[in-house]
């Protein structure tokens, strides 16, 4: 099913969406906001513009492709499914996310993957081509926040106080510059073999979604971002 979202608020549209059977693909999206929803397995969107804030949210096994750039709080509080921006997204992308795979073929704004956790087989992974702002993997209590630097290799892809309070999973940057200005609660190392070939999937599925050869990406330093054990953070969140 077509739908042209032109003349559509963000209700209009979303219902129309609900009462689609099938895919659906939305032309001339502007601004319209929660585009997808809780939308569950089996379902999928494909959008031609620019969506609004929380697109994706509470996505529960559907998958929206998006042909543009996305705006905050994209995959919010996401359970399962995925989720991949032919663009960049603005701050708060994969808020609280806690299942499924977001790909960002650009950059993303501030706070990306703020408060991800897992649980269980539920591992969230967040996908970023370009670079970061500020606050990336704040909080982050579980899944991966993988980093390429694609077009920013003169300096390390992300901003001021990455993985500040971060108590569990782990951030892997593509990268020659880890800046000294990391806050007690991260501890960066090299990306070790074992390492390497865990994120070679993500790689290959970023690679193949959006045409990037592979040879731009390897070999090239790999850090890791974990967290710091000795930080007080994971006492505030779990009781051992």
């Amino acid at each position: 099913m077509n739908i042209n979202a032109q003349n559509l608020d963000y209700y209009q549209l979303n219902q129309a969406i609900r009462q689609a059977e099938g895919p659906v693909v939305i032309d001339h999206c502007l601004g319209q906001r929660f585009i997808g929803t809780a939308l569950g397995a089996g379902r999928s969107l494909t959008i031609h513009g620019v969506p609004g804030n929380a697109m994706g949210a509470y996505l529960d096994g559907g998958s929206i492709e998006v042909f543009g750039d996305v705006q905050e709080a994209t995959g919010d509080t996401m359970n399962a499914g995925t989720i991949v921006v032919h663009g960049s997204a603005g701050d708060a992308t994969g808020y609280s996310m806690r299942g499924g795979v977001i790909l960002i073929e650009g950059d993303v704004g501030y706070r990306a993957g703020i408060h991800m956790k897992s649980y269980g087989s539920k591992v969230p992974v967040l996908i970023v081509g370009g670079a970061a702002g500020s606050f990336l993997g704040e909080y982050q209590a579980g899944g991966l926040i993988l980093v390429l630097g694609l077009g920013h290799e003169d300096r390390a892809p992300y901003n001021y106080f990455c993985g500040t309070g971060m108590h569990g999973g782990k951030i892997v940057v593509r990268s020659d510059y880890i800046p000294e200005n990391l806050p007690d609660q991260v501890v960066p190392h090299d990306l070790d073999q074992a390492g390497l070939e865990e994120i070679m999937p993500y790689l290959g599925r970023y690679c193949s979604t959006f045409g990037v050869p592979m040879e731009r990406i390897l070999p090239h330093r790999f850090y890791a971002l974990t967290p710091n054990t000795a930080s007080p953070y994971k006492r505030l969140y779990a009781m051992n």
